[in-house]
């Protein structure tokens, strides 16, 4: 009998590591995690003050330990974190002063298992996890006294120590651009308190520099760990549900099984190991964020820290997750193998609205809403157009939609920004906020969302409503230049317009890149054009000019307008999100072979088992690597009609299903 096929085997958890703030080959992290884990651990290269975010480096045969991480981005950072580091000889109370060298190409790096063999101190570290925690083993091989440390890295730390049952308590109050009241991260680490020196054991004063090192009678050592962010009595709860009566190969083999499993929800046939390393690499990212932010009480009931309420809610929370990026692939890429995760996400969602009287923009623990607009509208619209998430959830979400339709937050992290001016003229003036072109194209999409949520919930005047008011994008084209402009609030353009200046009217790009995203009316956007031969030729234009930029809006460079001069696409940046599109539209104008050929190009060109050709951001490039693989794309999440091409594989199934079935 045959063996399944295995695809852990062809991840690189890697993938996207080697980057910087000036370029970004992906700003990933190489994370040992179940899919959508509260907890999540990689190593750490170093901390630079300059890119303290940037904290492992592939290339970099050291490392200052094993770090609990929650970050989803540099851009966004990490908050409740700790890091472990085996010891012996001397003994460091600094991340700095402990690190290790290590073999790199003896090392192994997969989502279910780390194993690094630490050359300082002898000793072999192995690492597998559960969904709010994980097991490590330690094998020393010498004869000096075995620690494992537990150093700071940021914030302020607390360090208990049980020694009647051997477990270690810890706090950590760090979290990063967000506002959450109360927050602290607890965790737990529970060891056979025989294995335990109690006497050679010691620790730093509480706070922003505490250490603790646990020394051992033995060389060979297992510890459990488990988080809360309610308290350490549900991180002991944590621990002992997902990792107390198992040793550390059978949690392994669960963790494995579980990943395979998500794995094999697309199964494509290729003679191409790169193209397979490839694939399956950006597969396991879509499977990591959002990161769940619930736990399950004693009672087996979901329950949750609210930062914005600083108490516990009941039910389940998502966080780590930027729907300016998330929307336009990893959601419809949910709807498509991932239904009830995608359902119990969305019931998160809706419980940061019911918390806080908004729905969420760009959460990471607390809301951070670091790029503009409200585009959780596009995941609504998705999941109710698949029937996922009940009627009840779907209304409260609405209900939600419209709030930041129609209202302005005092505090810009929430809603739509300039909102109140998008209602008194149906754009956002570029006169009284940046971003003024994405702000009102965006609104307007989420306009046509509100309908799409509306007519499945019946509600047929408000359905015309919204799709009245997503017409809106059409005050914004400049029919003498073909773009999308800013206006004022005199209605005037600007008299200096350059369509290859970054920044300004427009989000991370110039007016090539944004003045497109039309999603819900692409035969409205031929219209202005004048018809489909006219928007075919911008959009030759658009793939063949030099791919120039002026960095005004900025006052200086990105790495994104690096990253689109650096391939040979013109101004089609698809490694940043308003490109992603882009392509398809050909074959929505009628010429597949053109959209076909590009996509194959930049599939093949722009992303390898090491590389993306820009920023990861959530799964958000690895679902349009997967997509556009499949030779399927979402060019309007919400309207549930797919964008089809030729695939990239001899032949895919998705769930077990021949995909020329699913598109039936």
């Amino acid at each position: 009998m045959n063996q399944p096929m295995k695809y852990i085997p062809y991840v690189n958890i890697k993938m996207g590591t080697d980057s910087s703030m000036r370029y970004s080959r992906g700003n990933t992290l190489p994370l040992i995690s179940l899919p959508f884990g509260m907890a999540s651990f990689s190593l750490q290269s170093e901390i630079i003050k300059e890119r303290e975010r940037w904290f492992f480096n592939p290339d970099a045969p050291y490392t200052e330990g094993v770090r609990l991480t929650h970050q989803p981005s540099p851009w966004i950072g990490d908050y409740g974190t700790f890091l472990m580091m085996p010891q012996n000889d001397i003994i460091s109370n600094t991340a700095s002063g402990a690190y290790s060298g290590y073999r790199i190409e003896k090392s192994i790096f997969r989502p279910d298992y780390l194993k690094i063999r630490l050359l300082r101190s002898e000793c072999t570290l192995e690492l597998t996890p559960s969904e709010r925690g994980c097991i490590i083993r330690l094998s020393y091989e010498n004869d000096l006294v075995p620690y494992l440390s537990f150093l700071p890295v940021m914030g302020n730390y607390t360090y208990s120590l049980d020694k009647e049952n051997g477990i270690l308590f810890g706090t950590n109050d760090h979290h990063s651009q967000d506002d959450a009241k109360n927050f602290k991260m607890h965790f737990v680490v529970k060891f056979d308190k025989n294995d335990i020196d109690f006497d050679k054991t010691y620790q730093g004063e509480n706070g922003k520099n505490a250490y603790i090192h646990i020394a051992f009678k033995t060389k060979n050592v297992e510890a459990r760990v488990g988080i809360s962010y309610i308290s350490k009595e549900l991180a002991l709860l944590s621990l002992n549900r997902e990792c107390e009566n198992k040793c550390f190969d059978e949690l392994k083999g669960e963790a494995e099984s579980i990943w395979e499993e998500r794995l094999h929800r697309i199964e494509i046939d290729s003679d191409n190991s790169e193209q397979l390393r490839t694939f399956y690499s950006c597969l396991y990212r879509t499977f990591l964020f959002p990161h769940k932010a619930y736990e399950i009480n004693a009672s087996g009931k979901a329950v949750h820290y609210s930062p914005f309420l600083g108490k516990v809610c009941d039910g389940v929370r998502y966080t780590d997750t930027g729907f300016w990026d998330t929307s336009r692939t990893l959601f419809p890429l949910f709807s498509l193998i991932a239904k009830d995760e995608f359902s119990s996400m969305l019931e998160g969602f809706v419980n940061d609205y019911l918390e806080c009287g908004w729905l969420p923009r760009w959460p990471s623990i607390g809301e951070v809403g670091c790029m503009p607009s409200t585009l959780i509208d596009s995941v609504i619209a998705e999941a109710a157009v698949n029937g996922i998430g009940s009627p009840g959830i779907l209304d409260k979400a609405l209900k939600g939609m419209l709030h930041h339709a129609n209202n302005a937050s005092s505090d810009k992290r929430y809603g739509r920004n300039g909102v109140l001016e998008y209602l008194k003229y149906g754009y956002v003036p570029r006169d009284l906020y940046k971003e003024s072109v994405n702000l009102s194209l965006d609104a307007a999409y989420g306009d046509y969302c509100i309908s799409v949520v509306a007519d499945r919930l019946g509600y047929n005047d408000m359905k015309e409503e919204y799709l009245n008011r997503a017409q809106n994008y059409r005050l914004l084209f400049d029919k003498e230049s073909g773009f999308m402009r800013g206006r004022d609030t005199n209605g005037n353009f600007s008299n200096d317009f350059d369509p290859t200046i970054w920044g300004g009217d427009y989000t991370e790009g110039s007016a090539w890149q944004n003045s497109f995203f039309v999603p819900h009316d692409i035969d409205g956007l031929v219209s202005l054009h004048g018809g489909k031969d006219n928007l075919i030729k911008k959009l030759d234009e658009l793939c063949t000019l030099p791919p120039r930029y002026r960095v005004h809006g900025y006052n200086g460079e990105i790495h994104e307008m690096t990253e689109m001069a650096c391939v040979d696409f013109g101004q089609c940046s698809i490694s940043n999100q308003p490109s992603f599109h882009i392509p398809y539209l050909y074959a929505l104008l009628g010429e597949d072979k053109k959209c076909a050929d590009i996509v194959k190009s930049m599939c093949s060109a722009l992303f390898t088992p090491d590389y993306y050709p820009g920023d990861e951001d959530n799964g958000s490039m690895s679902a349009w690597y997967i997509l556009s693989t499949l030779g399927i794309y979402p060019v309007c999440p919400g309207s549930k009609e797919l964008v089809k091409i030729p695939m990239l594989v001899k032949g895919a199934k998705i769930l077990g299903k021949d995909i020329n079935e699913l598109m039936l």
